[in-house]
């Protein structure tokens, strides 16, 4: 008997709903991690199925440092790795461990939008600041720092969510001079990072992190599969030590030992980073796909960049048009988007709106889109 397997929030059967940013099914590599799974309990050990080492198993951190030095040519070193849950988990952790209700974080004006949840669950106070096609515009950015003393710093550096833009080598450098100065803490979501459709993006955070108050923030849930919950943060000596003396991990060991063995034979075998290389090739397919739909059908009308890697599109409607008024007509067209508003931290941006090409094929984004355009020009047509 089959049975037909769905995910949190999955669209409706025919509905090309642009709105979800996870992997396509033809992404998920189940016969990879049915091959590691095979091979990890070929030898596995008794004990390996005991509490972990706090940090993460040591095997295991050798073999993601050595896959993190391969794929972006950046050395990376065991000891600066922290196994965490995914990056969700390793968001809500650091900021159990590092911050404190009332505390501000400084966010990029727009961002992703379900970290605002998880700043809201722990009193954060939360602080926009205006990106341009660069990045996080660090004059703002230093500016604001007269008026704010942040706790933490929260960037998307590469490849963001949901603009698609990747912040600059320089103004890397001024925000980590501006960390040690002012002393927040850089929190970098990197999950992108290996996901360039083309020339990679500038070095990550993680290699900063002896050089300022940085953690950087990765997972495997964008480069092999959401359901392991399985991720790192990068820190240098002193957060990790912060981060080993928290109770929870005194009490239950790493956040998922187990997951990190199966992992651990895909990345000493290669086969990760092959399959990181057919998500790269296939995932520009889709940007390419993705901005000849909508030059067809949104080309004269919404103005967006072309993303050179991660997941999203970014569309600006003329001004005037709120894009949540537009999500009805969407839904009844059988398609769907991100409205702008969502990723504002402050409800702003409602001309705006996110796209995700990760969710489906060329074939499907092309008849998408399709579908899209005619929806938003027809409701917006009706609002004249």
């Amino acid at each position: 008997m089959s049975v037909k397997a769905s995910f949190d929030g999955a669209p409706e059967q025919g509905v090309i709903d642009f709105g979800v940013g996870q992997p396509s099914a033809d992404l998920l590599p189940v016969d990879l991690l049915r091959g590691g799974s095979e091979r990890y309990f070929a030898s596995a050990q008794a004990l390996e199925l005991n509490y972990g080492d706090k940090q993460g198993d040591v095997h295991f951190r050798k073999a993601l440092a050595g896959f993190m030095t391969g794929v972006s040519g950046h050395a990376a070193t065991p000891e600066s790795l922290f196994l965490s849950a995914g990056n969700s988990q390793a968001l809500d952790f650091i900021c159990q461990r590092f911050t404190q209700p009332g505390d501000t974080v400084i966010v990029e004006e727009p961002s992703y939008f379900l970290a605002f949840r998880v700043f809201h669950d722990h009193g954060l106070n939360i602080v926009g600041i205006p990106m341009d096609q660069h990045g996080m515009d660090i004059d703002r950015f230093e500016q604001a720092l007269a008026r704010h003393r942040p706790r933490l710093v929260y960037t998307i550096p590469s490849f963001h969510n949901p603009t698609g833009r990747t912040l600059t080598g320089e103004r890397r450098e001024r925000l980590l001079a501006l960390s040690r100065e002012h002393g927040f803490t850089i929190v970098a979501d990197e999950v992108y990072q290996f996901l360039h459709c083309g020339e990679p993006p500038p070095a990550s955070f993680g290699t900063m992190i002896e050089q300022g108050h940085v953690l950087s923030l990765g997972s495997f849930s964008k480069i092999l599969a959401p359901s392991l919950r399985l991720g790192w943060i990068q820190a240098n000596a002193d957060a990790i030590r912060s981060m080993l003396a928290s109770g929870v991990i005194i009490s239950g060991g790493n956040f998922n030992h187990f997951t990190s063995h199966v992992v651990r034979q895909l990345l000493e075998d290669g086969s990760l980073a092959r399959h990181l290389a057919h998500l790269r090739s296939t995932y520009a397919a889709r940007v390419e796909a993705m901005d000849e739909a909508l030059r067809e059908h949104l080309g004269d009308w919404a103005t967006w960049e072309i993303p050179r890697g991660g997941y999203f599109f970014w569309l600006t409607l003329p001004q005037g048009i709120n894009a949540a008024d537009l999500q009805a007509a969407a839904r009844q067209a059988r398609t769907g988007f991100q409205p702008g508003a969502s990723c504002s931290s402050s409800g702003g941006l409602h001309n705006c709106l996110r796209l995700s090409f990760a969710h489906y094929s060329v074939a499907e984004i092309h008849e998408g889109i399709g579908r899209l355009g005619k929806a938003l020009r027809v409701a917006t047509d009706s609002r004249v």
